[in-house]
């Protein structure tokens, strides 16, 4: 699931929720975003072959225009922040 916390002129920030086993499906950004981990363990990658594990506290910055997906190793909690 996920929820807009945070919208501003400038950027906004969503709290994201995948469970273990889950997928947030293939979909791209316009805009260059910072994906963060804040509880958890999931996994990143995008149709660069860019494979990222993150864990508490990891983040990840995402390109515009790429392809990507996040899968849940556990019940997880990041923030999006666009």
């Amino acid at each position: 699931s996920a929820v807009s916390i945070f919208k501003s002129e400038t950027g906004n920030a969503t709290a994201i929720q995948i469970l273990a086993n889950e997928k947030l499906k293939e979909h791209v950004t316009k805009v260059p975003a910072l994906l963060i981990c804040i509880e958890g363990n999931a996994v990143f990658e995008n149709e660069k072959g860019i494979r990222e594990i993150l864990f508490n506290g990891d983040y990840i910055l995402i390109e515009p225009e790429v392809k990507h997906w996040v899968e849940g190793i556990v019940d997880s909690q990041l923030l999006l922040v666009k």
